[in-house]
């Protein structure tokens, strides 16, 4: 009789502090041993020349999302979540989105409907808040925080989701009492209405003025002023895709006070820059998203926060809109302002592999890759020890990568419902080959193994992540 049910021998573990060369024992889809020649499996996975890493937490992508505006999310929770899982992903956060006026538990049951049945990696939910009723605060909020969904999106900016001062004060004050965390999406919206009406006013309205309308001080200033407002309050705040280096330099000098203010980035920002927005024709609209790509020497900057600790989070933001679609990037069709073509790039598949490219370049190590990926996601949003580590008593969520693969990355290989990619073109060394979920191979060189149901749903614990620790300073 095997001594387990799989075991993956030969490979090196990456964890968040080091590397080593172990063999890896599941039974019930939970690692129970780690070790040199351990006894025989079910069954076996050779890993010789592999690293065996902890599978990744997506902690920030949009699947089946209502919108306001008559767009619609080209992937759902069966092609979002099988890409996820053939980049190496074993667990998305997307979000229930509370409309104005609307109940917030009914958006929750909304999503479930939406998700149940569908999805072949592990799944947990974020809310997005909207409008902070008296009922939402004091009832519905408390009573979804109990069930397992700890964390929310608050926005400044965009009408239809914004909040105010007074209301992002509410909503933190009942973060602190319940125990959540809250992500802000920074930037200042009447700064950017302001922009907007006068680029349209001089008739510039293709998508390189969506930069334009957003420069860094609009994200430098609301930044500032979430971080101020969670000061008050004394409650942690986590800043979402911060693009841009005053930004950067605004959440740095706050950890480096002690403040217990976390930080997330994405891949736009490390390969993608204004001048893609300057594309020929309505090009620009496949890379237009909310903070805008900068410089690349601000990409530098994104690098550095990530070497350095200032961010924790590195996820996609997926936001799987169709170029060539009524319901997508051409809404309002090739002529419309900037101002009306839904925001958001693809990036669920290639964000840990763009991100693991960095390693081969000397940008970061493999520890810090681990770190933000998995293993700091999975403690800020209540997830650990259940997910994101190899180590005993974790869910045997693990990703297999040929760190030497090179490849090309070609919308036509990818796994979502998109009909491009941003990153079209760009090679990178180090490509997962096998992706498993508690134990099970879920994505084996790309072809999905498990049924849309395989995946379950995660109610999240209150998080408790250790603070924040930058270590050097910001260029």
């Amino acid at each position: 009789m095997a001594d387990f049910d799989l075991v993956i021998r030969g490979g090196t573990v990456g964890t968040a502090s080091e590397s080593f060369r172990a063999d890896v024992g599941v039974t019930d889809g939970i690692i129970t041993a780690l070790g040199s020649n351990l006894g025989s499996g079910t069954r076996e996975i050779d890993a010789t020349g592999r690293l065996v890493l902890p599978g990744g937490i997506d902690a920030h992508c949009h699947l089946d999302q209502p919108s306001g505006d008559g767009s619609i999310c080209a992937d759902g929770f069966e092609s979002g979540s099988r890409s996820a899982a053939a980049g190496g992903t074993t667990t998305i956060l997307p979000f229930a989105l509370q409309m104005k006026g609307g109940s917030l538990t009914e958006a929750v049951k909304d999503y479930h409907e939406r998700a149940d049945g569908k999805a072949v990696v592990d799944y947990a939910f974020h809310l997005i808040v909207t409008d902070p009723t008296a009922h939402v605060i004091g009832q519905e909020l408390p009573s979804l925080i109990a069930r397992g969904y700890t964390s929310f999106k608050i926005y400044m900016t965009y009408d239809d989701l914004k909040l105010n001062d007074r209301q992002i004060l509410e909503v933190l004050a009942l973060s602190r009492r319940e125990g959540a965390m809250v992500m802000v999406h920074a930037e200042n919206s009447d700064v950017i209405s302001w922009l907007t009406d006068r680029l349209e006013q001089a008739g510039l309205t293709t998508p390189i003025y969506h930069a334009v309308s957003r420069p860094m001080p609009v994200e430098r200033e609301a930044t500032h002023r979430a971080i101020s407002l969670s000061e008050i309050v004394d409650v942690p705040v986590l800043i979402v895709h911060v693009s841009g280096r005053e930004a950067v330099q605004q959440i740095h000098t706050a950890q480096g006070r002690g403040l217990r203010v976390y930080a997330e980035t994405c891949p736009q920002y490390l390969y993608l820059t204004e001048d893609d927005l300057a594309k020929p024709g309505f090009e620009g609209a496949k890379c237009l998203c909310s903070p805008p790509p900068r410089d690349k020497a601000n990409q530098e900057v994104i690098w550095s926060g990530l070497r350095n600790g200032t961010f924790q989070v590195f996820s996609s933001d997926h936001a799987p809109f169709r170029f060539e679609d009524p319901a997508g990037k051409m809404l309002h069709g090739t002529d419309a302002s900037f101002r009306y073509v839904p925001n958001g790039v693809p990036g669920l598949e290639t964000r840990l592999p763009l991100l693991f490219n960095g390693i081969s370049e000397g940008r970061i190590d493999l520890p810090t890759f681990v770190r933000v990926t998995a293993t700091q996601p999975a403690q800020i949003y209540g997830l650990s020890p259940r997910k994101g580590s190899i180590a005993i008593g974790s869910d045997a969520d693990i990703a297999i990568w040929d760190p030497e693969r090179k490849v090309t990355i070609a919308n036509a290989d990818l796994h979502h419902a998109v009909d491009y990619t941003p990153y079209e073109g760009i090679e990178v060394t180090g490509w997962p080959v096998t992706t498993l979920v508690r134990g099970q191979v879920v994505s084996q060189e790309g072809e999905t193994l498990q049924s849309p149901g395989y995946g379950t749903f995660l109610p999240c614990e209150r998080p408790n992540p250790p603070l924040p620790e930058p270590s050097l300073a910001v260029r």
